[in-house]
């Protein structure tokens, strides 16, 4: 997957005439804290080179993450057409971008971020973004914001990582009642970021929330660590994203996990593929999570006629 082009566009004019060592040091710093999960009390996007390198290093990744995930919204919902969109901690406006391309019906959108380094770069690149009001404030997640409307569409990814554990709870409670549709939240899809995904979770439903996606019930999780449910995208790499890490080879595999949710009941789906099929001659063997509660790996073969067609097709994330 790649940026849209108006964005990629806007990108490459705000890198322009940054020195790639200062950007290569500065991606590194950023990497290394968002791995370990550092909650020093500090942004992680503090400064100007530290925004723009993220986005040489990290914003095509997350793009993509989120991207794929409010894509599986759409296909579990292929009435809702959000006019509004409320992204909290949103960074230079990733889930802005990526819930325009896949709504049009999208116009007004509400975006909340700490940083002041990052929101400048966010403020800047969505000018671009087409929609007819974009609307940035100055904001702590943990903190109180009383002007905040409720929207058709709510958002927060990659923050639950940069917040203590004891803040799930009531941030989620929070998310919840300003959402006037369906909440989506994103995590990076390591064994933690699921666990907090699960968390956010249990409230959700247990607060009467219907959930969307990628569970196809609102059963206790059936995966047993050291298993985890996660997802991966492929990120196509521009030049200076290359250069940036480092890299040689033009993509990457973003792993990310989420969950949505909404006030309306949810379409029913016998399953989701949360494993890479893996095929043979003649069959195909697909991890499933199931709409009964269950997971485990169900195996096709080409005797099986259309459902092998079917499972042939079918793709990491797929809902069946």
């Amino acid at each position: 997957m790649e940026l849209p082009a108006a964005l990629r566009q806007a990108v490459d004019r705000m890198l322009d005439g940054t020195a790639l060592s200062d950007l290569q040091r500065a991606a590194d710093l950023l990497s290394r804290r968002y791995r370990a999960e550092v909650r020093d009390g500090r942004l992680h996007l503090s400064d100007d080179l530290a925004a723009k390198a993220y986005l040489a290093a990290r914003l095509p990744a997350t793009y993509t993450a989120i991207r794929k995930s409010l894509e599986a919204v759409a296909e579990a919902q292929p009435d809702f057409a959000p006019a509004t969109l409320l992204d909290l901690g949103s960074g230079p406006g990733s889930a802005l971008w990526a819930a325009g391309e896949c709504w049009a019906s999208l116009d007004v959108a509400d975006l909340v971020e700490a940083s002041p380094a990052i929101r400048r770069v966010g403020e800047e690149l969505a000018r671009e973004s087409g929609l007819s009001t974009v609307r940035w404030r100055a904001g702590d997640v943990l903190k109180p914001l009383p002007d905040l409307q409720a929207a058709d569409l709510v958002t927060l990814a990659y923050v639950l990582d940069e917040l203590p554990p004891s803040a799930i709870a009531s941030l989620t409670d929070r998310l919840w009642a300003l959402t006037a549709g369906t909440l989506v939240v994103i995590e990076p899809g390591t064994p933690a970021g699921w666990k907090r995904i699960l968390a956010v979770r249990d409230r959700l439903i247990a607060a009467g929330a219907g959930i969307v996606a990628p569970c196809p019930h609102a059963r206790a999780c059936p995966l047993v660590e050291p298993d985890w449910c996660h997802f991966a995208g492929r990120v196509a790499r521009s030049r200076i994203h290359r250069l940036t890490k480092g890299a040689d080879v033009p993509w990457e595999d973003e792993k990310y996990i989420f969950v949505a949710a909404s006030r309306l009941p949810p379409a029913p789906y016998a399953a989701r593929v949360v494993a890479p099929p893996r095929i043979a001659s003649g069959q195909v063997r697909l991890k499933l999570c199931r709409a009964d509660g269950t997971a485990g790996e169900d195996l096709v073969t080409k005797r099986q006629g259309d459902a092998f067609k079917r499972a042939r097709r079918a793709d990491w994330g797929d809902a069946l």
